[in-house]
């Protein structure tokens, strides 16, 4: 399962539920945890080959399944879309318009038609009135109304033509629509299908865990502490840099940590939330960079994490992230928001109490104000240990992750009333939770 799918569609419920998200910590305080820090790949290393080939099974199950919902989503969303535009097929679109165009210039033939009928009628009309006119004359006038009659019948013909035509178009146009919107309620059944697949998928690899044996358990403190911080505001189109430093403010060093980031633009309405896929950080991309990784490294929301490799007691790390707001991206508020894990050779493990967040303002070019840059690491829960100002004892390293996080435990509140606050206590929830449920289905290990 990714992670930004899982971090995203639990914010969009936290955000409508909090009290759903803040109060289910406890549920992963039993996390379990691996015994070994070298990660999900050296963990499936120490499996038998027939269990090792088993557990790739599954697992490739598992991917085949998310790819097959991701797929049929896709399509779903591209028939909703056409539906709304009216993409019904070339043909049928096409024709629909003809045959409207057809029916218009068979009207406007029928009306000029109709038109030289009545002046002929109105000249013969006038001429056997004149006693003047000479025989010539009237069989002429005579001739000219029987000449329009016959053109006003043609034209009649034509109409009916047309207006047949357009029957015919626009009941294939609507036929069309139908079977469209049948497609899309067959793709709906699909997805659910596929969504049970995924579902006994992952089952399938946690049963797979289960009968390996008991579990240690990672726990959740204070061992590692993030602090963010950023500009008050971005112009859409444009990036803008914020500042990631992770502390050790345990008692010993950390062998590997790592830090998981999520930015969200908040809509105008949470009734413009899609509930399956709420897709809140479409609009943005994260680079990252440190000194041991001087070069800028693209943050993948749905699979990585910012790899900082071991840090000391009472060390830090400090991140350079960029974000980019995408041009299409509309004005509002938006939030980034961030966590840590760790991981000790000797087995033991962690997930942070405390999460950092950050809110700006996404702006249009022309609202542009003064750069101002503004701290707002979220509060911690009151048994958080204040970080340390000393830096010693930082090994970092290069590179990204695709191991997920633990979680337990509840979150602070932001202690503020509005709007805004409230999604970031929300969003950190869902951001622990979330990748505690992926840590479950992903890290589990056999106790040695």
């Amino acid at each position: 399962m990714k992670i930004r799918r899982i971090l995203a569609t639990a914010v969009a419920a936290a955000v409508t539920t909090p009290v759903v998200f803040l109060s289910a910590g406890p549920a992963f305080a039993d996390t379990p945890k691996p015994t070994t820090s070298k990660g999900a790949t050296a963990q499936q290393d120490d499996l038998d080959g027939p269990d090792f080939e088993e557990l790739e099974r599954l697992e490739a199950a598992v991917a085949a399944a998310e790819q097959k919902v991701e797929d049929l989503k896709a399509e779903r969303e591209q028939v909703k879309n056409d539906l709304l535009a009216g993409n019904l097929g070339k043909e049928v679109v096409e024709e629909l318009a003809a045959a409207e165009e057809a029916v218009a210039d068979a009207k406007a033939a029928r009306t000029a038609a109709e038109a030289v009928l009545t002046a002929a009628k109105e000249a013969l009309t006038a001429i056997e009135a004149d006693a003047t006119a000479t025989p010539e004359q009237k069989t002429a006038a005579a001739e000219a109304v029987t000449t329009a009659e016959a053109e006003v019948a043609k034209a009649v013909a034509a109409a009916t033509a047309a207006d047949e035509r357009l029957a015919r178009a626009t009941t294939a146009w609507n036929d069309a629509r139908v079977a469209l919107a049948q497609k899309g309620s067959l793709l709906a059944e699909d997805i659910k299908a596929a969504e049970q697949e995924l579902a006994d998928a992952e089952a399938a690899v946690d049963a797979f865990w289960e009968d390996k044996g008991d579990f240690e358990e990672c726990v959740e403190d204070g061992a590692v502490r993030s602090t963010l911080t950023g500009p008050k505001s971005i112009t859409i189109g444009s990036s803008a840099n914020f500042s990631l430093t992770v502390k050790n403010t345990s008692d010993r060093d950390l062998d590997s940590v790592r830090s998981y980031l999520f930015a969200a633009q908040l809509p105008e309405s949470w009734e413009d939330i899609d509930d399956e896929d709420p897709d809140l950080d479409r609009y943005f991309d994260i680079d990252w960079k440190t000194a041991a990784n001087p070069k800028w490294t693209e943050l993948d929301f749905q699979d990585d994490a910012i790899e900082l490799g071991a840090i000391g007691k009472g060390g830090k790390v400090d991140v350079t992230l960029r974000l980019t707001v995408d041009e299409d991206a509309p004005a509002g508020e938006g939030i980034a928001f961030t966590t840590g894990e760790y991981e000790n050779e000797d087995g033991s493990c962690g997930i942070s109490e405390q999460y950092a967040e950050v809110e700006f303002d996404i702006v249009e070019p022309s609202e542009e104000p003064e750069p101002e840059e503004t701290a707002s690491p979220s509060p911690s829960p009151s048994t958080s240990t204040p970080a340390p100002a000393a830096t010693s004892g930082h090994t970092p390293q290069g590179g990204s992750s695709h191991t997920p996080v633990t979680t337990g435990g509840e979150l602070a509140a932001t202690g503020s009333s509005d709007a805004l606050p409230q999604v970031a206590a929300a969003a950190g929830a869902a951001l622990v939770l979330g990748a505690g449920a992926v840590f479950v289905a992903r890290r589990r290990k056999v106790n040695a």
